[in-house]
């Protein structure tokens, strides 16, 4: 049995899940809740509520505890940094914070992670905490891609490693070959929102006649222990609301909430999820 996991919870669905995974499993867990962004049912696990920038409190926190290892999981908004409140640990940070978010959201997170080290956690991906979370090779439903939407994805997966590797985003929309949108600050969500909303029809399939697809993958650069692409039922709604055909996401790279409810709600809605091996 692994040692006690620090949980430190963001926003969204993942962070539940695997405080779930971790009580079903009997594993010694403690959440350190986000202020602002963590949700309410993170309140039923032992932990305690944080301040963004209350760097000290957390890391005090956390071994008082005596949490072996840590794992950030949920949705964080890059904060405003002139609003924030931190500790004195906090304020020793923020220069460099600050620093290395001009560079990217990776390097932010990778400056995090290493205050988190040199305190002597290990650090623990999503993936790792709950590995039935990746999405496997191949359909988790009924429909498979055809010839024509298997090089949309291949495409779609070039513009995002593309877009990936100047630390922007992980996902892009692509339909006959045509690029739709990239993922940027916005997320995936808002992204396929603007596809259904500003795409003009004619570019774009719809319920029915369903065309083009978005496809999922890590930055080359990413620090995979902390933000691997996630998809969930949202992901297949706004998919399905953008008339795209289907999804998918680098096999073994990318995280699937809820797959059950994935699987029936694409095969409902006729759209494909599939995993794609890295070429």
């Amino acid at each position: 049995m692994p040692g006690r996991l620090g949980l430190i919870a963001g926003g969204g669905d993942l962070p539940l899940q695997i405080a779930q995974h971790c009580q079903d499993a009997g594993r010694p867990l403690f959440v350190v809740r986000l202020r602002g962004f963590a949700d309410a049912a993170m309140e039923a696990f032992p932990g305690a509520e944080v301040g963004l920038a209350e760097v000290g409190r957390c890391i005090r926190v956390l071994k008082q505890a005596q949490c072996d290892s840590v794992c950030l999981a949920g949705n964080v908004a890059r904060p405003d940094f002139s609003a924030l409140k931190p500790d004195l640990r906090g304020v020793a940070m923020l220069p460099r914070l600050i620093l290395e978010a001009r560079k990217g959201d990776d390097a932010l997170l990778r400056a995090v992670l290493e205050e988190f080290r040199k305190e002597g956690f290990a650090i623990e991906g999503a993936h790792e905490a709950r590995s039935d979370l990746l999405l496997g090779p191949g359909p988790l439903g009924r429909l498979r891609p055809d010839a024509a939407q298997q090089a949309d994805l291949r495409r779609a997966l070039e513009i995002a490693r593309r877009v990936g590797e100047l630390d922007i985003g992980q996902g892009a929309v692509v339909c006959d070959g045509l690029v739709l949108a990239v993922e940027a600050q916005e997320g995936t969500d808002a992204m396929l929102r603007r596809v259904a909303e500003e795409v003009a029809p004619a570019l774009r399939g719809r319920e029915g006649a369903r065309r083009g697809v978005l496809a999922k993958t890590p930055k080359p650069i990413q620090e995979t222990r902390v933000d691997l692409p996630t998809l969930g039922p949202a992901t297949v709604r706004g998919a399905a609301r953008a008339g795209l055909a289907g999804i998918g996401g680098e096999a073994g790279r990318t995280l699937v909430l809820e797959r059950e409810a994935v699987i029936a709600l694409a095969d409902e809605l006729g759209l494909f999820v599939v995993g794609v091996e890295a070429s």
